[in-house]
């Protein structure tokens, strides 16, 4: 289902607070309230294994912005952003749109929390396009499907899959996954990506999968190694795989508190030849 700024948002869809949700709990690390006391209650937890997890919530968001200056800057004028999450201002497309008017962003997500919110991702420039996609990462020919609505597929697109790919395991496809997204755009689209790493706090990490998965969610978190081969193929943007608050700094957005030792995530962008 493709969702435009004319269309009625469907919130009828049942929406499960008896265990905690990552959306939500990334939403109240951000200080959102479209939470409920279940992810408040794991976030705590959260935060009593490492108390810098609102921190990293923030460098992803702020990743996002950058990453999204960069290409714009680079020329890309369409990006498909899967796993969107709650939405927070500012959006990929308001960052996208204040470089390039024009440009077209396409949301993706099968979480009903996040269909109930896409109004917000909807309020785009009027030179440009935004439109939002319900489908599941692991449907990628209903991703592309829905994205073709309103992206041009024989130009560039940015595909980005921030703070995603950590809750999808080696077992359940997930570097075919991206490939098999990335086999459907053409040369010249990037892949924009963050993950969480268990390389700096195992001990912390493992106590966090082990809370989240006896909660119901599938936590897969990656070595540096692990995270690259997502790039394999691709043409890395200097400064290539690096620890996710330090690519590109310089594009702006420092996060407070994110000099408190070194954030246990990994960043890239990657252009298809």
């Amino acid at each position: 289902m493709t969702v435009r700024p004319t269309d009625r948002i469907d919130k009828t869809d049942e929406i499960d607070t008896s265990r905690p949700h990552p959306a939500r709990m990334y939403d109240w690390y951000l200080g959102g309230r479209d939470n409920y006391p279940v992810d408040a209650e794991m976030g705590r937890q959260m935060l009593a294994l490492d108390p810098r997890v609102p921190v990293m919530a923030r460098v992803n968001r702020a990743f996002t912005h950058r990453a999204t200056r960069w290409l714009t800057g680079h020329g890309v004028r369409q990006f498909l952003d899967i796993g969107t999450g709650i939405p927070t201002e500012p959006n990929l497309h308001r960052v996208a749109q204040a470089v390039a008017p024009e440009a077209r962003v396409v949301y993706c997500d099968n979480d009903p929390v996040v269909l109930a919110h896409s109004a917000a991702l909807l309020r785009g420039t009027p030179q440009g396009a935004t439109a939002y996609v319900r489908a599941d990462v692991r449907d990628p020919d209903a991703v592309i499907e829905g994205a073709r609505q309103v992206l041009d597929l024989t130009r560039p697109v940015a595909l980005s899959l921030v703070a995603l790919l950590h809750f999808v395991p080696d077992e359940d496809g997930a570097h075919e996954l991206v490939d098999g997204l990335l086999s459907r755009l053409p040369t010249g689209s990037y892949l924009m990506m963050t993950h969480a790493t268990t390389d700096f706090t195992p001990e912390e990490s493992t106590a966090a999968v082990e809370k989240l998965t006896a909660a119901g969610s599938t936590v897969a978190l990656r070595s540096r190694t692990g995270f690259a081969r997502f790039f394999t193929g691709l043409d890395l943007v200097e400064p290539g795989v690096t620890v996710v608050d330090r690519w590109h700094p310089e594009l702006g957005e420092p996060v407070p508190g994110q000099d408190d030792g070194t954030i246990p995530g990994y960043g890239a962008v990657g252009r298809k030849p």
